[in-house]
């Protein structure tokens, strides 16, 4: 059974992949009773036939009592290929109930679940198999070929092919399942300190990092953001971000299943069927999160104004700063978009705004949750004033122990047990918490620092403006200056003068763009945010001169 979490902090002792190999392997093994803080085996112990998770495409409805027997099937077939305890296996799958299942079959098992962004090609999949070394690659059929090629080149054991075209007859994973109902399952001896996924960060530069995802993380995560999101046994949340990503998987469904609610999944998202799947009353969609971008599309499809959102209870947003006409268009549709942090590193939520405070401190993350522990420390180490701009740090129960394979990542990212998030905040004189930036986004020119967030939310503020994102570009003469790139909305003409105008008067000189580029779309992630490195690398690149 998985047992009560240690209290030494994870970061008391230098982590890498050797040291969690050698503390898994010094722990007693053993099998026997469902394990205590399964959840997916509690509430099917109380109530079997609640439905735990709702696919749209193909349709499909799976209660706690059928998921908790997929959670012991897939179990069993990873223990008939000599998987268990501390041994890796990859998922490359859009958005569907594979994704517990493998999660909550590595809570019985005692293996690794690595959760891959199937947005990355064949070389960028490598080094992450090649990092980890799993045993077994669980892929969508329509990734064949890529995951053929990724078991050739990464020495991986065995491939399992999810199949939904044919219906379970022709799916070689539910075949397997079904082989594994008549296999007992196992049940390793856990605790909250066991690693459960390991999910790769991009980072901006160099090769990803593979974060550890601890049980008792997930556990903290639901006890912090589950609590002040309201979410509840009759909580319907509609996922439609990658579940690969922590946003998908933790905001908010691993804390639904927790609390015995239901899970409504998209495969992916699309701005019209997130707005029919809310406003449908036969869904009672309840809750949903995404980071801004899902929100600005949806507020721009024409189908927004008339879309029934008076079931939703809860909406939240992160991921990246979000800009103020967002927020303000979707309060007046008399939704508040409840701003959180986090990070894949820290489960992850952290800072969370009360929906009481919404319009009040809009614009701000909120405060620090309840099991966490944040501060904002400037350039010299101490702690930042009120009002004053720093990064920020955070601790708690619910910080990784590290990233799989690279200590040095590890002793770089912590500062004692407080993990550097890289990000720009501040707080104001009632504690709340403002996200100003990414503090490598941030940009100084003339000596000034600018937070390409604040341009942004000026440019917003343009009616012909779909998409905007500002970097900081190379300038003889400032240092930096910074480039605006925009999107225009259908239709819509804008010039370079026009947009100059606008900030001109709502920013200070140093903060306004020296210059304008329009392109067709902002490349972004698989959960919306904007690749600011792709800008960088195509309109800077290594070799461009400098403005002067």
């Amino acid at each position: 059974m998985i047992r009560s979490a240690s209290t030494r902090s994870p970061h008391d002792f230098e982590v890498d992949a050797a040291a969690v190999a050698a503390l898994r392997s010094s722990r007693p093994r053993g099998h026997g009773a469902v394990p205590a803080y399964d959840w997916i085996a509690h509430h099917r112990a109380h109530r079997p036939g609640k439905e735990a998770v709702r696919e749209v495409s193909p349709p499909r409805s799976l209660s706690y009592g059928e998921l908790d027997a997929r959670a012991d099937a897939l179990a069993a077939h990873l223990g008939s290929l000599g998987i268990g305890r501390g041994d890796r296996v990859a998922l490359l799958a859009h958005n569907g109930v594979e994704y517990f299942d493998l999660q909550f079959a590595c809570g019985r098992s005692g293996a690794i679940a690595v959760l891959l962004n199937w947005r990355l090609t064949v070389p960028e999949l490598d080094y992450i198999l090649k990092d980890c070394t799993p045993k077994l690659l669980i892929h969508d059929v329509e990734f064949a070929e890529a995951a053929q090629a990724l078991q050739r080149q990464c020495g991986v054991a065995a491939l399992l092919c999810i199949d939904k075209r044919g219906g379970t007859a022709a799916n070689a994973y539910e075949a397997a399942l079904d082989a594994g109902r008549s296999q007992p399952a196992p049940r390793e001896a856990l605790t909250h300190d066991d690693v459960v996924t390991i999910m790769y960060t991009s980072g901006t530069t160099g090769h990803p990092k593979g974060a550890m995802i601890t049980h008792g993380m997930n556990l903290w995560n639901c006890i912090n953001l589950g609590t002040p999101a309201g979410v509840g046994r009759d909580t319907v949340h509609l996922s439609v971000l990658p579940l690969f990503h922590t946003g998908g998987l933790n905001c908010y469904s691993n804390p639904v299943l927790h609390a015995g609610g239901t899970v409504v999944l998209t495969r992916g998202f699309d701005p019209g069927q997130a707005l029919q799947l809310i406003g449908d009353p036969a869904h009672g969609i309840s809750h949903f999160f995404a980071v801004p971008a899902p929100y600005q599309f949806m507020a721009q499809h024409p189908d927004f104004a008339a879309t029934d959102l008076s079931r939703l209870r809860s909406a939240g947003v992160g991921g990246a700063p979000c800009a103020l006409p967002i927020l303000q268009a979707w309060a007046e549709r008399g939704v508040l978009l409840m701003q959180g942090f986090g990070m894949t590193e820290t489960s992850p939520a952290c800072i969370f705004l009360d929906p009481a405070d919404a319009i009040r401190k809009l614009g701000s993350t909120g405060k620090v949750l309840m099991h966490t522990e944040a501060r904002i420390v400037g350039d010299t180490g101490a702690d930042c004033a009120a009002g004053e701009i720093g990064e920020l740090w955070v601790a708690g129960p619910n910080i990784t122990p590290g990233y799989w394979n690279r200590p040095d990542a590890t002793t770089a990212a912590f500062e004692g047990r407080w993990l550097k998030t890289g990000d720009a905040a501040r707080t104001d004189d009632e504690g709340f918490f403002y996200i100003v930036d990414r503090w490598k986004d941030m940009y100084i020119s003339g000596g000034e620092n600018v937070y390409p967030a604040e341009v942004e939310n000026v440019l917003y503020q343009l009616p012909q403006v779909a998409e905007a994102a500002v970097i900081g570009v190379p300038s003889d003469k400032w240092g930096e200056v910074g480039l605006a790139v925009l999107v225009l909305k259908p239709g819509q003409v804008l010039d370079k003068d026009q947009v100059l105008g606008h900030c001109s008067g709502r920013l200070a000189r140093f903060k306004q763009p020296h210059d304008i580029a329009f392109i067709a779309a902002l490349p972004r992630n698989a959960t919306g945010k904007v690749l600011k490195r792709e800008l960088r690398k195509h309109f800077v690149g290594g070799d461009a001169p400098a403005i002067s």
